[in-house]
């Protein structure tokens, strides 16, 4: 296995495993999102590939203190085997080395199943609430 960066040529296996993970919506188009943190001087997207076959992505990005996890998604046939726990240390090391002294993510209310995940990494329920508002 091996985990780098993305290129716009791996967009459509990226968000085809985000479909198959449950992490997109109908109102943001995940070919944006990706594409726009390729371009993006303080983001990127990891790929976990086995033989060229695309099997895990994280997307990374900071403003400079903290950084955000994005996007892990780890194949259906990979799942329990480790790479998800890979896939979040690359992304610490990307921010770390990348100036991030903290990390921060976002868990759907309706992903419950994943917060243990998270706790046994070392993440905690932070004492804030996200607020949203559509531009557009």
């Amino acid at each position: 296995m091996q985990i780098r960066d993305l290129t716009s040529a791996n967009i459509g296996a990226a968000t085809s495993l985000w479909v198959r993970a449950g992490l997109t919506r109908p109102w943001n188009p995940p070919e944006l999102d990706l594409q726009r943190a390729l371009d993006g001087v303080t983001s990127t997207v990891l790929g976990a590939f086995d033989n060229n076959r695309l099997i895990g992505t994280v997307m990374v990005g900071h403003d400079g203190h903290r950084g955000w996890v994005y996007y892990l998604a780890v194949d259906e046939g990979q799942r329990g085997t480790g790479l998800g726990r890979h896939m979040m240390a690359a992304a610490e090391n990307w921010l770390r080395k990348h100036g991030a002294v903290k990390v921060q993510l976002m868990v759907r209310s309706s992903n419950e199943a994943v917060l243990g995940f998270y706790e046994h990494l070392g993440y905690e329920d932070a004492d804030v609430q996200i607020r949203s508002k559509r531009l557009t």
